[in-house]
């Protein structure tokens, strides 16, 4: 079974012996059955533009789109706080100058209030839905315009651009208000809500859907926001970004994504190195990936912490059957490549032996017998 945080002050879920991932949990959490899924692709390496056979849509005389994968819901209105993962390149030379999917933080981007290099860009999000990828044409004059940009990033003047944009989501709220003019409680508490309606996702098996979900309440605590909290504001933060970045490893997980849910797992053991679940789920990834060794590791480092867990127990012992069967498997192998073993000859029976006994010893006592009459 599979494990999703829930927000403080719900119900405890039930016992659930058999999810290693509800070891050392509290009563903010509630389990969700397995169920089937749909594997999507993440986003291609991105060192080139994507290629994209859909149709051109004319948002602007200076903005096209072309749609990679649709979204859903509405589209977000002026002044919504949009979270987006992009990259872009110069449309010419193809030079990439951005990608924010490295740096695994979305950026938030205000509908109508964006930088006038961005214009373009705000174009084409302010007419995406929730979960769409998309290919951006964005002519220079919404751009970087006739002077280009010779610091960071780095854009040649009057080059037209091309953006492959995803967006998570954005909150329609508030007029605009990005995070940086909250506060720490109304970051804290608008990050909650987005794993919330994730947990709820979750539930109906809306991975992809949860997903951004989780990553848009990240979004809300990033690296910035974090490193300037110190005591119940920082364990108030972590106590909403840890439990996101679990279950995005759990969706990733179901998604089969499981490099991506090895990142998610690591982040959360860096600030927390004996958390029972992340040590569980990056294990559970590692093992599918067939990096056996680091998954018992982290197995065995889960086991120290919650040893009668019976899920944790019950890998370990699917990891000993592997390596039993993957020795059986060699051994089998190395038999093929040297062929069977030669089989032993036959000895001579008792008979022939002193048969050839009897004719040496005579042979040798006629040598004797004529040899003094020679001489």
């Amino acid at each position: 079974m599979a494990v999703v945080e829930e927000e403080e002050g719900s119900p405890p879920a039930p016992a659930a012996a058999a999810d290693p991932a509800s070891s050392g949990s509290s009563d903010n959490e509630i389990t969700v059955e397995e169920a089937s899924f749909v594997h999507t692709e993440p986003p291609q390496d991105g060192s080139v533009p994507p290629v994209v056979s859909s149709n051109m849509e004319v948002l602007h005389d200076k903005v096209k789109k072309q749609v990679i994968k649709e979204g859903h819901g509405k589209k977000p209105s002026k002044f919504a706080t949009c979270f987006l993962h992009y990259r872009a390149w110069v449309q010419g030379s193809l030079h990439k100058f951005e990608d924010t999917w490295q740096e695994q933080h979305p950026i938030e981007l205000v509908i109508g209030k964006e930088k006038k290099q961005m214009s373009g860009l705000g174009i084409g999000v302010g007419n995406m839905r929730s979960g769409e990828r998309a290919l951006l044409h964005v002519g220079w004059e919404l751009g970087y315009g006739k002077e280009g940009s010779f610091s960071f990033p780095n854009v040649p003047p009057m080059a037209d651009l091309l953006y492959e944009v995803e967006l998570i989501g954005f909150d329609d709220v508030k007029e605009g208000k990005a995070r940086s003019d909250m506060t720490v409680e109304e970051r804290i508490e608008a990050a909650d809500r987005r794993k919330i309606e994730g947990n709820e996702y979750f539930k109906e098996k809306k991975f992809e859907e949860a997903m951004q979900q989780y990553e848009m309440a990240i979004a809300y605590m990033g690296d910035d926001f974090m490193f300037q909290l110190f005591g119940k504001y920082r364990d108030m933060a972590l106590a909403v970004k840890n439990p996101c970045h679990l279950n995005m490893a759990a969706c990733l997980i179901k998604l089969k994504r499981f490099d991506e849910a090895i990142a998610q797992c690591s982040i959360v053991l860096a600030e927390d190195e004996n958390n029972v679940k992340a040590l569980f789920r990056r294990g559970k990834a590692r093992a599918e990936l067939g990096q056996t060794e680091s998954a018992r590791e982290d197995f065995l480092k889960a086991k120290k912490h919650s040893p009668e867990d019976k899920e944790i127990q019950r890998e370990l012992r699917s990891l000993a059957e592997q390596d039993k069967a993957l020795y059986q498997k060699q051994k089998e192998l190395y038999k093929g490549l040297f062929g069977p073993r030669p089989e032993p000859k036959p000895k001579a029976s008792n008979s022939i032996v002193r048969f050839w006994q009897w004719l040496v010893s005579l042979i040798g006592y006629l040598i004797k017998l004529f040899k003094p009459k020679n001489e």
